[in-house]
């Protein structure tokens, strides 16, 4: 239902004067000393101040502002980013999902096929998604040679991708991060890449595992704690990946088989800089949460065998629920450092009338309104239920949330870089523009809610990203699906 016109008045112009309360108050402040002070009277008061003293006054100004800088950590950008474009031969249609289920029936019984099958069909995913090779062998080869045929093949693409759209070269990279949930070589992925790009002797590298879906932005976070204090100039590359090859479940236990279901390849590169110089988003602010002291949490996604001894994840039913209760919990330290004055203002008025009423009434909270922080909002593409749960969560529009669930059906749930190909998407519709603020949010294993916001310096040039062949063929329309336990 569309709001009114004048609520929609009436809640610009309060918008206007809250978040600007300070500005117009010092204004007001200026009026007022100037209706008491004469202009003759302020001129003769400027000439009788000598020159000497007017260099002394704007030289403490100077260091004053210098001091202030140097003790304030450095500025963080957003150099580049590339993602892995899988070819048309690694596509995996449902009928072919289907096929090759019911070929291999001394793996899956009849009865996990069609909960397979239903789950595709509630989703999220479209028939464009891919799988790795290995996937495409009945049985799946889950040898660790198909794992590292996958990992370069996904890697080394997006690397490729990012080093081609940006003038930093390999010798350029000062610190190497690369983080993939389940699959842990050795050597390790950071070693893999130093070798293939021969990156400097001296490169520091750091390679994450097991924290799932929210690795990637947690890794935003170490990058951005190590180029506050790093010497300017410095460039970090950050890869994220999940590889699938090994770990295609083939039991029974429907909750272990909706990973095989729901996580297709893919795979993200992002260079990040304390130099604006090449930048493109500007990181402003970057906020984790943990909740696994709780139980129900720390099981949420967890890898284990089933009662035959096949090793697989299990996803909680409850996985979307336990998305919605983190997010709480992140957006409580979040919001206030990016929210408008003027939601931080309602929030604070209604927990206050909570407190009066207590015992007398039920007061809800004021839910704030995070598209007054951010144009852009990019959520893990989890699955249609996490994506439902954030959207009733944060009272967002379905346009809010379009390159969430259009990246879910076109790439599926590529683990740790999905949001990377939703902000891809962003910027091949042209809805990124200059001075844009977008609004990141990941959730993994453990469990973990990360947030992270970017400021637009400089909009992509093209689109031709991983989106390039498709991107004229998009939004589409998604089926109406009641809610079920495979949405999670």
């Amino acid at each position: 239902m569309n709001t009114p016109l004048h609520v929609r008045f009436l809640r610009t112009m309060y918008r206007l004067v809250v978040d600007n309360c300070l500005a117009i108050a010092a204004v007001a402040a200026a009026a007022g000393a100037l209706q008491k002070t004469s202009p003759e009277a302020a001129l003769a008061l400027a000439r009788a101040i000598r020159p000497v003293h007017w260099l002394l006054a704007l030289l403490l100004a100077a260091a004053a502002a210098k001091l202030r800088r140097l003790g304030r950590p450095k500025d963080v950008y957003l150099v580049e980013y590339g993602c892995f474009r899988p070819k048309a031969w690694f596509r995996a249609p449902f009928a072919t999902c289907l096929e090759h289920a019911h070929l291999m029936p001394y793996l899956v019984d009849e009865e996990s096929v069609s909960f397979a099958i239903r789950l595709l069909e509630r989703s999220g995913l479209g028939e464009e998604t891919c799988v790795p090779e290995a996937y495409h062998y009945m049985p799946p080869d889950r040898s660790l040679k198909a794992s590292r045929d996958e990992t370069e093949l996904v890697i080394f693409s997006a690397v490729d991708d990012v080093f081609a759209r940006t003038t930093v070269k390999p010798e350029e990279i000062d610190v190497l991060i690369v983080n993939c949930s389940i699959f842990t070589p050795t050597p390790v992925f950071a070693d893999m890449i130093v070798n293939r790009y021969n990156l400097r002797a001296d490169v520091q590298n750091v390679n994450l595992s097991g924290m799932g879906c929210s690795a990637g932005l947690v890794s935003v976070g170490l990058a951005k704690n190590l180029l506050h204090v790093a010497p300017p100039g410095t460039n970090v590359l950050i890869v994220s990946t999940e590889i699938l090859s090994s770990q295609y479940y083939v039991g029974t236990e429907r909750a272990m088989l909706l990973p095989n279901c729901l996580f297709r390849m893919g795979a993200a590169a992002m260079i990040l800089s304390n130099s604006s110089e090449r930048a493109r988003f500007k990181l402003t602010r970057a906020v984790r949460t943990v909740t696994a002291a709780r139980d129900a949490d720390y099981r949420c996604v967890f890898q284990e065998e089933d009662d035959k001894g096949n090793t697989g994840i299990r996803l909680s039913k409850d996985l979307a629920t336990t998305a919605g209760h983190a997010l709480k919990s992140n957006i409580a330290a979040f919001g206030p450092l990016v929210l408008p004055a003027s939601e931080q203002l309602l929030v604070a008025l209604s927990f206050i009338k909570r407190k009066l009423l207590s015992g007398r009434a039920k007061v809800r909270l004021y839910r704030p309104d995070f598209r007054t922080a951010f144009e852009h909002i990019c959520i893990h593409a989890g699955g249609r239920g996490v994506i439902d749960e954030v959207q009733a969560g944060l009272g967002l529009s379905d346009e809010d949330v379009e390159a969430s669930r259009m990246t879910l059906h076109r790439f599926g749930n590529t683990s740790s870089s999905s949001v990377l190909y939703e902000l891809a998407y962003i910027e091949a519709k042209g809805m990124m523009k200059k001075g844009d603020r977008v609004w990141m949010i990941s959730f993994g294993a453990g469990f973990d809610c990360n947030s992270v916001a970017w400021e637009c310096v400089k909009p992509a040039a093209n689109a031709d990203g991983p989106w390039v062949d498709c991107i004229h063929r998009y939004p589409v329309q998604l089926p109406e699906i009641a809610k079920d336990i495979s949405d999670s």
